[in-house]
Parts: structure tokens; sequence; C-alpha cells
């Protein structure tokens, strides 16, 4: 009895191992075939590499801005022109100096105008009647004061023609180079209160200087408009920066 139950137990034994040991092998031939078969499909949610967007594609039509080297097909330079060499800088301006070949600055210092840095002309005029204009213009390359009044000889008289105090300005009139000064001449006073006016062809323009007294340089000649005629109650005003204040008079 005893013998038969050991020999029971022992083949119960054997029995339990071998069942133990065939679930092994199930399992690991499920596990093999599993792998396989997953190593064969495809997963479900394969990952697709894509072309970058619009957005984050850079642009060919670019300049690197760190190597400055074109990277696209654009009209953009590689290098910008540099600025223009002017007077020893590189400011990119085209400046002229104001100094002469010695290096020194231009003489800016006016002078006194007179027959050679200056050109005088006259002419008649519609408004006020028995009126000349005399026009004088800076011709050199310096301001000049026009100092007083011009004086005045008409053909051979001997005696300056009257100047007209009240037209005196508040300035001396300085003109710089171009720019030009007038005077007014009033040919003849009231009707009848002196001797006939008499025809005159020719006139002499002295220049005051920086007295009033006497004249500097030489005069100016000119040639007066036909039929002009003059008295001894004319007048001629100092000399004015606006050509309407010197016919005002």
């Amino acid at each position: 009895m005893r013998s038969n139950r050991i020999r029971t137990t022992a083949l119960a034994a054997t029995a339990l191992l071998a069942a133990l040991s065939l679930t092994a092998c199930s399992s690991d031939d499920g596990n093999s075939d599993s792998t396989k078969a997953g190593s064969a499909a495809p997963a479900a949610h394969t990952a697709v590499k894509q072309s970058p967007s619009p957005a984050s594609a850079p642009d060919r039509n670019t300049t690197d801005a760190d190597t400055g080297t074109d990277t696209g097909t654009g009209s953009t330079p590689k290098n910008p022109a540099p600025p223009t060499k002017t007077n020893g800088k590189t400011d990119g301006k085209n400046t002229t100096g104001s100094t002469n070949r010695a290096g020194s600055t231009t003489n800016r210092t006016p002078v006194t105008c007179d027959s050679k840095n200056t050109r005088t002309g006259v002419t008649t005029v519609s408004r006020p009647v028995n009126h000349l204009l005399l026009t004088l213009t800076n011709t050199g390359g310096r301001p000049c004061y026009a100092y007083y009044a011009p004086k005045l000889q008409f053909d051979d008289a001997q005696a300056v023609f009257p100047i007209l105090d009240d037209s005196r300005p508040q300035a001396v009139v300085t003109l710089d180079p171009g720019q030009s000064a007038y005077a007014a001449i009033g040919l003849t006073g009231e009707p009848g209160a002196g001797p006939a006016p008499r025809k005159a062809t020719h006139l002499q323009v002295h220049f005051s200087g920086r007295s009033p007294e006497g004249s500097t340089g030489t005069p100016a000649e000119l040639t007066l408009p036909s039929d002009t005629y003059w008295d001894d109650n004319g007048f001629v005003t100092y000399w004015q920066t606006e050509m309407a204040d010197a016919l005002s008079y």
C-alpha cells in the first residue's frame, strides 16, 4: 500500500511537470509569432516626413545677412557701393570748399561800389512822368557799398544835379555780387518854375565814397534815351534797394 501510494505521487508530479513544460512552450511560441508578425506588418501610425511649409522655408530671393553672399536669384547687390570720396572725406556728400589756393578763407569784406566792380544803366519809365531810372549792379566778387546818391552831370554841365535829401535810406545800401540798387532821376521841376528844359544826350555818373564830399574812381559814361530834357529843378534820389522805393519820389 505504501509502495503504491509513493508511485502514485511520483506519477502525479511527473504529469504536473509535463503540463507546465507544455504551457511554457505554448507561451514562447505565441510570443515569437507575435514578434514576427509585428516586425512584418507596418505600424498603424507611421510618421511621414514632410517638406517644410512656405512660412518656415527660407526665401530664395534674399541675401544672407551674416555672410553678405547672395543666396537667391534676386537683384539685391552683394555689397552696397562705397560712399564717394570727396575732399579727403568719405561722408558721401559733394561739398565745395570756400578757400582759395593759398588755403585762406575767401575775402568777403565789402568794398566801395564804383565803375570797376559795377555796371550802371539808365532807362525810361512810364510812371512817374519825366523820370529816368538808374540801375547799379555789382559785377565783382565781393559785396560793395553804394554810398549816398549818384552824382550826375548832363552833357557839359558844370554843376552836379541836385540830390533829393528826403530819399535818404536808413542804412547804406550793400550789394552782394549780382544784386542791384536803384536811383530815380526827376528830370524837371514844376513847369514854369525856372529856365526852359534843355535836351541832353550824355550822362556822367560819379560814385560817392565814405565821405559825401567828392567822388571815387572814374565815372560811368552813359548814353541817354532819345528826347531827354532836364532843368535845374530836377533831382536824383539816394541809392535804394528796391526799384519801387526809388520811383516813389
